[in-house]
């Protein structure tokens, strides 16, 4: 058996030596956002730690935990603090909870992160919707064996985040009036900041938005054939663009900032996704 899938069904039989809990919807919660969780009709708790063989967090600001329950009536999966190429990791470890997610049942993934705005109409605090992203700054999650059991040797990613979860999520950004960007996402490894020809060359590229996560476990929850869409909280200017020095602070700032209408806007939007046919079935 595949090493990596051998450890995948290891923390499924640890999460689920605990709970029983079938989410609809993972989400992941990005620097600063983490306290969405708090509004859930939480279940159940369990710390990273608890599962065998799981990575650990290390970034200030992400607990490092799932938080299980429901919004809007729809089980959801969120993940308060992700696992960062950046902190040591090698890429399947980064993209386990994400297929450890859809092991467990979710059907959907919702992404979330702030990240460095190179668009110049874009501000602090703004919500851009991801619409497609760039990945090629960072190794793919897909190197190596492929995991049969997980999906096919070479998955097409014409359409990454899903066209109609972008109609959702723009529909419900019009009804409570709430601005919303609309871009493509650009992931490099971090954990340091980008320099202003690096911006420059992003630009040029085609990316509105950069950070340091989100792209490979969008690739990796593609492969499993989930439906994806994704949100970021511009949290500042990119370098270059904003005479300001950079700092992480800054993006967790922002994030609070952003808070109450980030709040609003994913509560409604997967509110609306329990309506929706998933996987064969009408509704989550």
């Amino acid at each position: 058996m595949n090493h990596d899938y051998e450890k995948l069904l290891n923390c499924v039989k640890s999460v689920r030596n605990r709970t029983s809990f079938v989410p609809k919807v993972a989400l992941v919660l990005g620097s600063g956002l983490g306290n969405y969780a708090e509004s859930m009709e939480v279940e159940m708790i369990l710390d990273y730690h608890d599962i065998d063989g799981f990575p650990i967090s290390t970034v200030p600001g992400h607990k490092g935990r799932f938080v299980m329950g429901y919004v809007e009536k729809v089980p959801v999966i969120a993940m308060q603090g992700r696992v960062h190429y950046y902190e040591g990791y090698a890429m399947e470890n980064v993209v386990l909870p994400i297929r450890l997610m859809k092991m467990l049942g979710a059907e959907i993934l919702f992404l979330t992160n702030a990240a460095g705005g190179i668009c110049s109409d874009f501000q602090a605090g703004d919500l851009m919707m991801i619409t497609d992203q760039i990945s090629s700054f960072v190794p793919s999650p897909l190197i190596g064996e492929n995991i049969e059991e997980l999906g096919t040797r070479f998955p097409d990613m014409s359409e990454i985040y899903s066209k109609r979860l972008q109609e959702v999520i723009s529909s419900c950004a019009a009804d409570f009036d709430i601005s919303l960007k609309k871009g493509v996402y650009l992931q490099t490894t971090g954990p340091n900041f980008e320099s202003p020809a690096e911006i420059v060359m992003y630009k040029t590229l085609g990316a509105d938005a950069v950070g340091m996560s989100t792209a490979c476990e969008a690739i990796a929850a593609k492969h499993m054939g989930m439906e994806i869409c994704g949100i970021s909280c511009i949290s500042n200017l990119a370098a270059g663009i904003s005479d300001r020095p950079l700092c992480h602070e800054e993006v967790q700032e922002s994030a609070d900032r952003a808070a109450s209408r980030f709040e609003k806007l994913v509560t409604s939007a997967i509110g609306r996704m329990k309506e929706m046919k998933i996987g064969g079935q009408n509704g989550l």
